[in-house]
């Protein structure tokens, strides 16, 4: 009889350690699928490695300091547009809102669709560089030879002139890379030379 109770014990404790190894492995398996849109939210909310914060409206300008803010634009070899700022670059006061413009042209003869992404540098103003509304990350189809106007609405906040690390810096530059969107590229049976690509494939 002790035996047998032995055994039973052993039983349940072996099915215990085995469903506690099963609630690890599911456990890191959802770790892994969440740990990219986690890590861009962080990005978002603390501005962390040059990611602008995202959704806040401008307090207006709290100071009569002043930055300037440059444009930059690059379009991926694999996406057949021709990207570029409207203007080079711009004086902002701190705490008020401003505009910009980024123009696109299809240079294809067939439709083609471009998706951005973006950053600023320094890397330590993200947090302090707010944009209100942009068309990054969003997927945008032009027609063959059509052109567009991309506004980016934005605000430096003025606490970047308090911080040890950034009340020096003079000028921060937005850079905007359009990339040709992975299901565009499988549409258009150009996906084994479509180079650099954002987006998933749909299945």
């Amino acid at each position: 009889m002790p035996q047998r109770l032995d055994r039973q014990a052993l039983a349940k404790r072996n099915r215990r350690m085995l469903g506690g190894a099963f609630g690890v492995v599911f456990g890191m398996v959802g770790l892994a699928y969440a740990s990219v849109p986690l890590y861009d939210l962080f990005c978002k909310v603390t501005g962390y490695g040059g990611t602008p914060m995202l959704g806040q409206a401008a307090p207006g300008a709290a100071s009569e300091a002043e930055v300037t803010v440059r444009f930059n634009a690059a379009t991926q070899p694999g996406l057949p547009w021709r990207f570029a700022a409207q203007q080079p670059a711009i004086r902002v006061r701190l705490g008020e809102e401003a505009l910009a413009f980024y123009t696109a042209r299809n240079t294809a003869e067939a439709p083609a669709t471009g998706i951005s992404t973006y950053n600023v540098t320094p890397e330590v103003v993200g947090r302090y560089f707010h944009k209100v509304a942009c068309f990054c990350f969003e997927e945008q189809t032009l027609t063959p030879g059509q052109s567009v106007d991309m506004p980016i609405a934005f605000w430096v906040d003025p606490r970047i002139a308090e911080d040890p690390v950034t009340r020096d810096i003079r000028t921060i530059t937005v850079s905007y890379t359009f990339f040709r969107s992975l299901n565009d590229a499988e549409r258009s049976g150009a996906l084994a030379n479509a180079g650099a690509h954002v987006g998933r494939a749909t299945r």
